[in-house]
Formats: structure tokens, sequence, C-alpha cells
């Protein structure tokens, strides 16, 4: 599946391409409202990145956490996609790696099925979804895809990337600074994905020189 000499871009889901904090929190507050247990989904909403067991945590006992965990995302559908825009130029960063040739993939913690509704609700159409994967384990798939970048905003993407090998490019749109990314050993910190295009030009030149 992987090739050397294909430029292909990995990129995270959650506060990278996707703005899912009016989603997330309305599917908490769901949640919240039908087990009658309090969820603060202000807070949670700023935690995201790693897998929904870890939010869970806070809120139910270990042993209620996967019956919740399948519950919020048998109900994620009805209240998260519709609320969830895309994050600036994160339609034009995936069409960006088209452009050169190359094939663009994302590579996410969230429940695939759920990824897939939102990707398909605002159009986005990377080359390739694969979910459930947090962190090193991102590795995993960006080795399979033979993935040179992996564009995230959070520690646990940068994680990913060089599990992987590939090049940590990194946006502070998410829970994690631009400092917090830079000690990580983020290779490249933007300010935002509408930055991703002219870098990656950059880079692709680059590659081939």
């Amino acid at each position: 599946m992987s090739s050397p000499s294909l430029l292909t871009v990995g990129f995270d889901l959650d506060m990278t391409l996707i703005d899912s904090r009016p989603g997330i929190k309305a599917a908490w507050q769901a949640l919240s409202a039908e087990t009658g247990t309090f969820i603060d989904a202000d807070e949670a909403v700023t935690r995201l990145g790693p897998p929904l067991d870890t939010e869970l945590a806070y809120w139910f006992p270990e042993a209620e956490i996967p019956a919740m965990a399948d519950r919020y995302r048998e109900i994620y559908p009805t209240h998260a996609i519709a609320p969830t825009p895309a994050m600036p130029g994160a339609r034009e960063a995936i069409e960006a790696v088209r452009a050169l040739g190359g094939r663009a993939i994302v590579v996410t913690a969230k429940h695939e099925p759920n990824a897939r509704l939102h990707l398909d609700h605002l159009g986005m159409k990377p080359h390739a979804l694969v979910g459930w994967l947090w962190a090193e384990a991102k590795a995993v798939a960006l080795r399979e895809y033979g993935a040179q970048v992996y564009v995230g905003d959070h520690v646990g993407d940068v994680r990913g990337a060089r599990a992987a090998g590939a090049l940590s490019v990194t946006v502070p749109t998410g829970p994690c600074p631009e400092h917090e990314l830079r000690e990580a050993g983020a290779d490249v910190v933007l300010s935002d994905l509408t930055e991703l295009p002219r870098w990656l030009e950059e880079y692709a030149r680059t590659r081939v020189a």
C-alpha cells in the first residue's frame, strides 16, 4: 500500500481538520441528560485528542466506561455531526496534497464510522480514513500508507509522527499551545491550516530536489 515516491500526508481530525467542540459538547450534554450523571461539557471539550475512554473516566466509574462509550458513540451522529464546522483551511489543505499529485489520509483516535460522517458532511474527501488510533499507535497507519508528513494539533500527534518516522507538522488550534508542541518535538508549527498549502509546495520542491 505504501509507496516511498508518492507524496502522502496524514491529517488528524479533531481540532486539526474539524472544530469538533460544538458537536462533542452537545453529545456530552445528551449523555449527561440521558444518564443523570453530571458532565461538565465545557471542560470536556478542552481536552480533545485522547481516546474517549480517557474522558469518560472523569465522569463514570471504571466498570461503567465500556457501556457509556458504546452509548456515546450511538448518540454521537444525532448530536455532533451537524454543529461541527471545518477548521479554516482544512478543505484547501487536503486539496493542496491532491494538487501536488499526492494523497491525503486521515488518521484519528475517533470511532471510524463517526469520523466518516464528519468528513462526508463537510465534503472532505481524503484518500483513506483510519480510526481508533491514538498517539504512537497512529504510526501503524502512517507507515502502512507510507506517509512522509503527519499534520496534527496535539502532542500525541507529534508522538505518532515521530514513531512513524514522518515529519511532524502541527497547528496550535487544539488544546496544546505552540510551546508544548515544540517541546514534544514538532518539526514545524504553523499558525493554522491556511498556511499548509504554501509550506507543502516548498516541502515538495525540497523533497524532489
